[in-house]
């Protein structure tokens, strides 16, 4: 099996894109090992984070053994996307929609999730080439507009992001959504400065859990 579709698995299995976006990157690498302990096996270390590479490279290099898939988040263009994949990310998610950024990223075999909000927008980024649309600013819309376009669009999977809570979430799995792209309340800036890593293994757990209960309501 490909990476890109351990990546694309992991998502589904899991429901969750931890997104670190923080001003004070501490040790972000032990808190990248206190989510997986909680069960998030995707976690998302956006570009605009002082020494964002370096940190990418260090977390892929701890945690090579976890069952666990380190990428990068803000990735607007082709040469970003390339020092991602030679820092060893696994995949690339961005606001918006890059032609390019798209394109290197299906050459190299790296899962990539564009950004979108407008059907139209969704759907360019789909036929573009992204494996998921990263559908920005979620807050937006919320899970009734993950339905609505899900309706039409049901072959493109759809990953939320900003707004998203643990209240919500499930109503984003139920809505259609492949997962959830989840910031300050599942890692926000006071626990990375803390670097209080129980506190967040706790937040990842919570979340997979809820995640899984929604599904569970799906099947059953």
């Amino acid at each position: 099996m490909s990476t890109k579709q351990k990546v694309l698995d992991a998502l589904r299995e899991t429901g969750i894109i931890a997104v670190i976006r923080t001003d004070n990157p501490g040790d972000l690498v032990g808190a990248a090992k206190a989510l997986c302990e909680g069960g998030v096996r995707l976690i998302e270390i956006t570009m605009t984070i002082p020494g964002a590479l370096k940190i990418i490279e260090e977390a892929v290099s701890q945690l090579k053994h976890e069952d666990v898939y380190i990428g990068a988040g803000t990735v607007l263009d082709s040469e970003t996307a390339r020092a991602v994949i030679l820092a060893g990310g696994k995949f690339a998610v961005a606001p918006i929609f890059s032609q390019a950024m798209v394109t290197l990223c299906n050459r190299y075999s790296v899962t990539v999730m564009a950004g979108a909000l407008t059907p139209q927008e969704i759907f360019n980024a789909w036929e573009g080439g992204s494996d998921v649309v990263k559908v920005f600013p979620a807050n937006i819309g919320g899970p009734a507009f993950i339905k609505s376009v899900k309706e039409p669009l049901p072959q493109i999977e759809l990953l939320p992001t900003k707004g998203v809570t643990l209240q919500n979430t499930p109503d984003f799995i139920k809505a259609g959504a492949i997962g959830v792209g989840v910031g300050r309340e599942l890692i926000g800036n006071d626990l990375i400065k803390g670097r209080d890593y129980r506190q967040i293994k706790e937040n990842a757990e919570r979340f997979i859990k809820v995640v899984q209960g929604a599904k569970a309501e799906m099947q059953g």
